[in-house]
């Protein structure tokens, strides 16, 4: 099984990943370390990727996924996943992938990215992150409000891990 931590930049996909991963004894693979160089710049600039920029990206998350399910074994990826068909290609025809959404208000949202250092996306393209949103319907979806670990009590709770 793949679980896949999907929400906006700042939700807490990397943290809440990791702590799942490390609870279930996988390994945890963050979507942001597949970027193209040219896709870290653009965003460090300032300037929003289009679906065009992240296509290559998807894809190599793609076969990420697919080498670990070839291999019979499952890993937890942190990565934004924010329109359905970004999500359908990552899932593609496997039923061994599961999304898990870290949902926020965007004003709860902001004030984390506020308090991030050293991170290449910036807070001012936030906006343009929950513009592109599209929730989806057939996920986990856990309220970022709370502390990470409970977040993690209640994703394997939904998974019933």
């Amino acid at each position: 099984m793949v679980v896949v931590v999907m929400g906006v930049s700042g939700s807490g996909k990397t943290t809440v990943g990791r702590l799942l991963a490390a609870r279930l004894g996988w390994p945890f693979y963050d979507a942001d370390d597949y970027h193209p160089s040219a896709n870290v710049e653009k965003m460090s600039a300032g300037v929003a990727l289009t679906d065009e920029d992240r296509q290559p990206w998807l894809e190599t998350l793609r076969a990420l996924i697919e080498e670990v399910l070839a291999h019979d074994a499952s890993a937890v990826v942190a990565c934004s996943a924010l329109k359905a068909s970004y999500r359908a290609l990552l899932q593609g025809l496997e039923e061994g992938v599961r999304f898990v959404y870290l949902k926020g208000s965007y004003e709860a949202i902001e004030r984390r990215m506020a308090r991030r250092a050293n991170h290449f996306m910036r807070a001012g393209m936030l906006a343009g992150q929950f513009a592109a949103l599209e929730e989806p319907e057939d996920a986990i979806v856990v309220d970022v409000s709370l502390a990470p670990a409970q977040i993690v009590d209640r994703i394997l709770e939904e998974l019933a891990l």
